[in-house]
Order: C-alpha cells, then sequence, then structure tokens
C-alpha cells in the first residue's frame, strides 16, 4: 500500500502539485466561507423572531455575496484541477503511444487500446476529485469543530466522536475496494482483447459453423464482468451506507441537544450562558457541513481505487519485457551507395528463443524469395532487414555499411514494406496513396502494380475511401494497391510478405505479374512466400528455418 502510494505520488501527483496545491487553497477557502453564510442566516431569522427586521438586508447582503463568493472559488479550483488531469492523461497517453509505437511487448494489440483509450480516463475523476478531498478533509471539520466547540463543548464533544470513526471505517472498506477495482480492470482488458481475437477470426468461426460458441464465450466474459463490476459497486454502496449512518448519527444527536436545549430542558453543555435561538440554528448548519468533506472523500475514494488499478497496469506494462527498433524514426536523409544487403551469421531473440537468419546476399536489382514453413522466421527476416527487430548476434550490412542506430532511418528511406493484412487510412485513396503525387505519376504507379483497372471500377475513382481493411477491394486488389503505393514511395527495396496468400491462382497471378514488373522498373525484390508460382518468378530462393 505504501508503495503504490509513493508510486502515485511520483508519477501521477508530483508533475500537476502546483496546480492541486492551488486547487486545494482555493476549494479550502470557498469551505471557510460557509461558518460566515451559516452565521448570517441565523442572525437573519433570530431576528425575525424577536422582530428585529432591520438584519434581514444585511444578512441577505452577506449570504448572497458569500455564495457568489464560494461558487468563483469552487469554479476556479475546478479548472485547475480538470487541466491537471487533463495534462496528464495526455502525458500518459503520449507515453504509452510512443513506446508502443517503437518497442513492442507481448501484450495484446487490444488490451493496450483498452488502456489508452478505456481505462486512462479514470484518472480524472481520481484526480479531480481524491487530492482536494483530502486536502478538505484534513483543514474544514477541524476548523467547523473548533467553531461548535466555541459555543457548545456538548455539540462539539458528538461532532469529535462521530468524525474519526467515518475514516477508519473507510479505510477498512478501501483495501477491498482497491482489489475489486484491480479486477475489474483485468476483466476490461481482457474482455477487449478476446473481442478483437474474435473479429479478426470471424470468417473462419463463420466457416466452421462456431458462431455459438464464439457467442457463448463472449457471454461468459461479459458476464464475468458484470460481477466484477457489481462487486465494485457493491463496496462503494457499503461505504456510502457506513458514512451516512455515522454522518446522520452525528447531525441528529447535534438536533436533538439544540432542541432540547431550547426548550430548557437541558441546561448544560454551553460555556456559561444558555445557548440562544441564533446559537442553535448556527450549530444545526455547521454540523451536516462538518460531515461533508468526508462525504466527499468517500466518494473519491473509489477513484482512487480505481486510479491505482490503472497505475498498476501501466507499471506492469513498463516492466514488460519489449523488443525496440533501431534509430529514432525521424525523417533522414536515404543512405547513399547503391542498394545491397548481405546477412552474415543473424539472429533475434524471438520470444524466448534464439531464431536464426539465412545467410544470403542481394544485389541492385536482384529479386529474391524467402521460402520456409510457417514459424521458421520469414515475416522476422523481413523485419530485421528493415531494422524493425535488433540482431541478438550476427550483422546486416545494408549498402556496405552495418544496419545499427546510426544507418537504420537512412536505410528505411530507401526500403518499401508490402505487409501481409492491408491497412487503409482515412482518407482518399489518392492521399493514401501519395497526397504530392501528379496524375501522370500516378497513372504510372497503377499500371505498374497492375492496378489501375482497380481504381477505374470504384465509385469515385481515386477519391474513393476504402475501409481500415480494404472494404470494397477484394484482397488481392487490395495488395496490388500497397504495390503501387512502395512504387510511388520512390523507395528502391521493396519487402512484400506472403503477397498472395489466401488468393485464388488467377488473382494471385495478378500480384505476381505486378511484382515482376517492379523488377523490370529497377526495384529489388524480397518476397516471403510458400507459393511456388512466386518463388519460381524471383532470380534467387533463400530456404529459411532449414
Amino acid at each position: 500500500m505504501k508503495s503504490s502510494r509513493r508510486l502515485a505520488s511520483a508519477r501521477i501527483i508530483a508533475p500537476v502539485a502546483r496546480q492541486l496545491r492551488v486547487a486545494g487553497v482555493l476549494s479550502v477557502t470557498s469551505g471557510l466561507i460557509w461558518p460566515a453564510q451559516a452565521g448570517a442566516l441565523a442572525w437573519a431569522i433570530s431576528g425575525w423572531v424577536t422582530g428585529e427586521m432591520t438584519r434581514t438586508g444585511i444578512a441577505a447582503a452577506l449570504f448572497i455575496l458569500g455564495g457568489v463568493l464560494s461558487a468563483l472559488l469552487t469554479r476556479a479550483a475546478g479548472a485547475c484541477l480538470f487541466d491537471a488531469a487533463d495534462r496528464t492523461i495526455a502525458r500518459e497517453r503520449a507515453a504509452l503511444i510512443l513506446r508502443e509505437a517503437r518497442a513492442r511487448a507481448d501484450v495484446s494489440s487490444a488490451e493496450v487500446a483498452a488502456l489508452a483509450v478505456q481505462k486512462l480516463p479514470l484518472l480524472q475523476p481520481w484526480i479531480t476529485r481524491y487530492h482536494v478531498a483530502m486536502v478538505r478533509v484534513a483543514i474544514l471539520p477541524l476548523v467547523l469543530l473548533a467553531v461548535t466547540f466555541w459555543f457548545s463543548w456538548v455539540a462539539g464533544l458528538v461532532l469529535l466522536v462521530a468524525g474519526p470513526l467515518i475514516p477508519v471505517f473507510m479505510a477498512l472498506i478501501g483495501m477491498a475496494a482497491e482489489e475489486a477495482s484491480r479486477r475489474q480492470m483485468v476483466e476490461v482488458g481482457t474482455m477487449n482483447a478476446m473481442l478483437m481475437d474474435r473479429l479478426s477470426a470471424m470468417l473462419d468461426i463463420r466457416l466452421l459453423g462456431a458462431v455459438e460458441n464464439a457467442s457463448a464465450d463472449f457471454q461468459d466474459r461479459a458476464e464475468a464482468l458484470r460481477v466484477k463490476t457489481m462487486r465494485v459497486l457493491r463496496v462503494a454502496f457499503l461505504s456510502s451506507t457506513v458514512l451516512e449512518l455515522f454522518s446522520a448519527i452525528g447531525v441528529a444527536m447535534v438536533a436533538v441537544f439544540v432542541g432540547f436545549t431550547l426548550l430548557g430542558e437541558i441546561t448544560f453543555g454551553s460555556w456559561g450562558t444558555q445557548l440562544g435561538l441564533g446559537e442553535g440554528l448556527f450549530l444545526l448548519l455547521i454540523a451536516p457541513e462538518f460531515f461533508q468533506p468526508f462525504r466527499d472523500l468517500a466518494a473519491a475514494w473509489h477513484d482512487r481505487a480505481a486510479g491505482l488499478s490503472v497505475l498498476a497496469e501501466l507499471e506492469e506494462l513498463d516492466t514488460t519485457g519489449r523488443v525496440a527498433f533501431l534509430g529514432t524514426a525521424r525523417e533522414t536523409a536515404p543512405l547513399r551507395g547503391p542498394i545491397t544487403l548481405a546477412l552474415s551469421g543473424a539472429a533475434v531473440a524471438y520470444s524466448d528463443r534464439i531464431l536464426p537468419l539465412p545467410d544470403f546476399k542481394l544485389n541492385t536489382g536482384e529479386s529474391l524469395a524467402l521460402v520456409g514453413p510457417s514459424g521458421a522466421g520469414k515475416s522476422t527476416t523481413l523485419e530485421a532487414i528493415a531494422g524493425l527487430v535488433p540482431l541478438a548476434r550476427g550483422r546486416i550490412t545494408v549498402c556496405g555499411k552495418t544496419l545499427d542506430e546510426d544507418t537504420a532511418d537512412a536505410w528505411r528511406a530507401r526500403i518499401a514494406m508490402v505487409p501481409q493484412t492491408p491497412h487503409f487510412a482515412d482518407q482518399t485513396l489518392r492521399d493514401w496513396l501519395d497526397p504530392d503525387a501528379d496524375e501522370a505519376a500516378l497513372r504510372i504507379a497503377l499500371e505498374l502494380a497492375e492496378a489501375d483497372r482497380i481504381v477505374r471500377r470504384l465509385p469515385d475513382g481515386l477519391d474513393t475511401r476504402l475501409g481500415e481493411t480494404g472494404g470494397g477491394v477484394s484482397g488481392g486488389e487490395a495488395r496490388r494497391l500497397m504495390i503501387a503505393r512502395a512504387v510511388l514511395s520512390r523507395r528502391e527495396l521493396i519487402l512484400a510478405d506472403e503477397p498472395t496468400a489466401d488468393l485464388d491462382p488467377e488473382t494471385a497471378q495478378l500480384v505476381i505479374a505486378s511484382l515482376k514488373r517492379l523488377k523490370d522498373a529497377g526495384h529489388s525484390l524480397i518476397v516471403a512466400t510458400h507459393d511456388p508460382a512466386v518463388f519460381g518468378a524471383m532470380d534467387l530462393t533463400v530456404e529459411v528455418g532449414s
């Protein structure tokens, strides 16, 4: 528990500590205005009873002025708090996305997305409510208790006994709340990962007739999330019940004491003179406000538990082993020299084993096929060539220089990748291909990739917006469009991962034809494939995993 508090202070609170302090001062100042308002109200009411109506105007003016001032202070405090929360969430989200983009971890992308989109916003109520509630509960009850003791030691004693019991029970319940929130956060991430997995395999699920089983699995996971969410709510209701019980008892005892004192049934409890109507009303107005900071803290206690659960996930993800790519991913001038590539004794650390890569050389204008069984390392070899995974041993030489941190960005400026799974951004096909290319360049690239007829068939031609996975075109058409994009990038080396996978023979031949035209146009090619027709069209064939 102590370590989690230190971690929260260092990572979440410290960067915005100044704003939180300002908000705390403003909020406490706003709370200190209430005793003055309560005094003005009690003074006015006692004046009505005694017939001194001249007090009314002055008391009303004081009450309204205090209300306006309190509202302005509360608004200023809220602005500081929400700005601090927005800054914190933006900082953590940017760090998360940057790190995951640069270094892959063995964590589902759905879980990372759930953390970035669904869970990080849970830090906002923690920052905007919990910290200022802690400041208020440390100051306002003590001030109101001192004011109460000034008028009546009995009323002060009632509040003194009832007040401290609330934090004790809150601390006991808070331990259960934190554990329940942690389990709920884990279930949210697991459910997102399961959803993404089922969506990506939806075609296979339907072909295998497993739709009902997949639906049942999802219902079970949803039910597990519901159960964990209800546990969090039960803890919240329990803590609220305990708080309201002690608050109600405390206020009721003060009300009973004041009532019987004004009736003359109780003649003790004040300092010398008996309580009058004004003093009694003042105590009745002060008593509920004594418990209000505890109410605010109880509400924010669950926000703190949820925030600590999110922080625990962030820390766990921080310590997860990951593989960083070479370079800085910044735009730089292309590496000089003719396109040459050589792998010598290279191997990468893949999961829990060392995966050796094949030795080969590629010269300018040559084409090469990487062949081998699934899992042999064909895709990993392409990633290593692009500097996306570091080597555990051996060497990759590009353009006569070692591929390392200093040369990776310049080397990537000369290569283009055609991934197995297409991905289209939310923009027109023209902008996705190349926003700076003219009509002639676009036409040449599309013809080279055997994709010109695809564009003519689309309803809006180059102004068509395709879905993220290429909705509106087939798999083979999407890959030919990706080849056209690689051509427009003016990169000399093209890396293609399984370009004919899952395609019918006729469509596969069109993709192969586009690759051959790329080679004839002077591009160098490296293709990872299972297809004999593909590696039969390449100059060289290299066995991976042999």
